[in-house]
């Protein structure tokens, strides 16, 4: 995975503790660890990311503390290898990455391009829209970044009654086919209601437990991995839960109301509220998968970033409040450092 054993130095006994750990370059823990200040960091600057979408764009809506991208991830006991972009569109040459999922894989997508475009500034690239996805291509390395948006991965059909949503069926599947690897995403839109229906085989209902049904997409997806796609070919990853910030005593802080001024992470390792419900049912329905899915076990370390979201600093500027998405750069640039030590 390109891992390093190799441990950041935080005090002479802590760094002895960790050069006697076994060298860990396969069974390295990720998700284990805790956010960092380095001067190196951001990755890019976001102001040179010219196709940067406002909702993300912190710096440039406004945000006036810019403490937030300078923070790295550091997992315990080794190191992740830094982001080459040079590295990666060599390595992809040909290859198509695709994205699959709401807003947040919308996000990640977004992290991904910068970060390569960044690499590359004087590489011509395009980005087309055809549909529900829209491709990015590096032209002079054939590589293609793609995303589809589909916010359940299950169908949602516009029949005589309405709009169903069809927990057993993936027709829109297709669209994800022949690409080299695939990053899926969903949950985020499951609290929302856009639907008018239901449907399990010939059952049809008005509604049901979110979470159950979320689950029950979930096998749905799975058969569809078992069934439809070749491993062999495909590396297929899934990105995990996101999380929002919208209630301080969920990290320690039970005047904050939101994410809205928070300037820095929580520097533990743990997240005081817990995970949420949702990445069990997640892991649950991974579990059940035959070929191999690689979870992209971000909640844990998202959780800590209480003040990586955009806030009063998105699209809707000081009318609206999003502790749910990302400032770029920020937050998702790990979670592509991390797809990156899966890739090389």
């Amino acid at each position: 995975m390109g891992l390093q054993d190799n441990a950041i130095s935080y005090g002479s006994a802590l760094v002895l503790s960790l050069l006697l750990l076994p060298v860990l370059t396969q069974g390295c823990d990720m998700f284990t660890g805790r956010w960092v200040k380095d001067a190196s960091y951001p990755l890019y600057d976001p102001s040179t990311c010219p196709f940067l979408r406002r909702e993300f764009s912190c710096k440039n809506n406004g945000r006036p503390d810019l403490d937030y991208p300078t923070f790295r991830w550091q997992p315990q006991g080794c190191n992740l290898a830094r982001f080459n972009g040079v590295d990666l569109l060599q390595k992809s040459r040909g290859k198509k990455i695709m994205f699959v999922g709401d807003s947040l894989s919308l996000n990640q997508w977004q992290s991904l391009t910068c970060m390569l475009h960044s690499s590359v500034p004087k590489s011509p690239y395009t980005i087309t829209t055809q549909g529900t996805i829209s491709t990015f291509t590096f032209q002079e390395y054939g590589v293609e970044i793609k995303y589809d948006r589909n916010v359940y991965l299950v169908d949602i059909v516009s029949e005589k009654i309405g709009r169903v949503m069809k927990l057993d069926s993936i027709n829109d599947g297709n669209n994800w086919l022949g690409m080299d690897t695939l990053i899926f995403n969903t949950w985020h839109w499951w609290s929302r209601k856009s639907w008018d229906y239901i449907q399990i085989g010939r059952n049809i209902t008005k509604d049901m437990d979110r979470v159950a049904a979320f689950e029950i997409a979930l096998g749905t997806w799975g058969k569809w991995v078992d069934t439809v796609v070749d491993t062999t070919k495909t590396r297929v990853f899934f990105q995990g839960i996101s999380p929002s910030h919208y209630t301080g005593a969920l990290w320690g802080e039970p005047a904050a109301k939101s994410c809205a001024g928070q300037t820095e992470p929580l520097l533990g390792t743990n997240y005081p509220g817990g995970l949420p419900t949702e990445v069990g049912v997640l892991k649950r329905a991974l579990g059940k998968i035959t070929k191999p899915v690689t979870l992209l076990d971000i909640t844990m370390l998202s959780l800590l970033r209480k003040d990586g979201h955009p806030s009063i600093y998105g699209l809707g500027g000081r009318t609206g409040n999003d502790c749910s998405h990302w400032c770029l750069s920020g937050v998702p640039d790990t979670w592509n450092e991390i797809l990156y030590n899966y890739m090389i």
